[in-house]
């Protein structure tokens, strides 16, 4: 028998990434192993995460707001901050949307939108993790249509008073500091919210099948008041909101594909370990032919995200490129956690192997950040030029 190959291998993948990125990613791998790994399938049943910890040990780690320069960030490359989402989602969905959340979103947003003042208040300690951050656009009735929100900001005299609800809030419960969407008479804003702030509460989202190791909440605003100086002074309209979109869109890009890695490396390794009619599971050409058609789609998966991270990197990538591989990637990775899933058998469905975690969790990356349907429709908008969402 010769010696197998890793999927890293088989695709010469690290033929792709320079020294620096290998070691960072290495890095982060290493983290991962060590401080996650041991204790999610836990965390996971018990549909709980210690987000505060964890914050501070990725804030240790760098990851927090890597792709973001200055302010205690570490002004990474979009591949390098792509290959820390493979790495930490490798481990588990929820970790990376907690990085996600806080880094390309809430930090983002403030970083590209925000004024001085509310850089220098937030973003170092938000870097550092000791400061939680989430991101308030989608409501109850409006998920993919954000247009559509019905969260209303009104002046009154000097200050702003927003109303309204937002759902599926991942760090809602644990944030100190809430970025928000809402309507206002010039168009759509954002507004910084201290998350103690009179009149904001964010009660937790109970009963998930999926990402149970990452909190999610609601986000309730009642005559929430705020000073002039809470706005986002350079966010105007749907364009926002919709750009801090693009960011964590492309983290999942990579993330999925960790998902997808950790699933077939585990059928790989229970398939040679396995005996079945006194040979090894492996042995079988069925299940060989899963294991060949599963790989290519990881290799394919993450080529297609190192183009896009070198597209991003030179500044040359487009939102429909992004929608390209959320699409791809995430639709591959769900598929092939199923199919890992039938190569574990019954084993397949017990937290003692990843792969019904990594495939409960992908039913969540599937939707959000916009649905398969939606990237759908932007690819084909791109490819006809005739607008098929309304």
């Amino acid at each position: 028998m010769s010696d197998p190959q890793t999927l890293s291998q088989l695709f010469a993948l690290d033929s792709l990434l320079d020294t620096e990125e290998i070691a960072i990613r290495d890095t982060v791998r290493r983290f991962a192993e060590e401080r996650i790994r041991p204790h999610i399938a836990e965390w996971f049943e018990a549909a709980v995460l210690p987000v505060r910890e964890l914050a501070e040990g990725l804030g240790e780690l760098g990851v927090l707001g890597m792709h973001l320069e200055g302010y205690g960030c570490a002004g990474m490359s979009a591949t390098t901050y792509g290959l820390a989402c493979l790495e930490l989602e490798a481990v588990d969905s929820g970790i990376r949307s907690l990085v996600s959340v806080q880094g390309s979103l809430a930090m983002y947003a403030i970083h590209h939108y925000g004024s001085e003042d509310q850089r220098q208040e937030w973003l170092p300690r938000m870097a550092a993790g000791k400061a939680i951050g989430c991101f308030g656009l989608t409501e109850p009735d409006f998920g993919s249509n954000p247009g559509g929100m019905r969260t209303n900001a009104k002046r009154d005299g000097d200050d702003w008073v927003l109303n309204g609800t937002k759902m599926w809030i991942t760090n809602g419960s644990v944030a100190d500091v809430a970025v928000v969407w809402a309507r206002a008479d010039d168009g759509v804003r954002g507004f910084v919210i201290p998350t103690a702030t009179p009149g904001f509460s964010a009660p937790e989202i109970k009963n998930k099948m999926s990402l149970r190791a990452s909190v999610t909440s609601e986000l309730v605003l009642e005559d929430v008041r705020l000073p002039a100086s809470a706005m986002l002074p350079g966010a105007k309209g749907l364009s926002g909101p919709l750009g801090c979109l693009n960011e964590a869109r492309f983290g999942i890009i990579f993330g999925s594909m960790g998902a997808a890695r950790d699933c077939l490396e585990t059928a790989i390794s229970y398939a040679q370990d396995r005996q079945v009619f006194d040979k090894s599971l492996a042995a079988y050409q069925i299940t060989q032919v899963k294991i060949a058609d599963m790989a290519v789609e990881v290799g394919k998966g993450h080529l297609l995200a190192y183009h896009l991270g070198r597209l991003k990197d030179r500044g040359d990538v487009r939102p429909e490129q992004v929608s390209t591989g959320k699409l791809n990637n995430v639709r591959e990775a769900i598929a092939i956690a199923r199919e890992c899933r039938t190569i574990l058998g019954a084993n397949g469905i017990t937290l003692e192997y990843p792969v019904i975690r990594h495939a409960n969790n992908l039913e969540s990356v599937l939707t959000y950040e916009g649905t398969s349907e939606v990237h759908q429709l932007v690819i084909g908008k791109a490819l006809t030029g005739e607008e098929a969402f309304r």
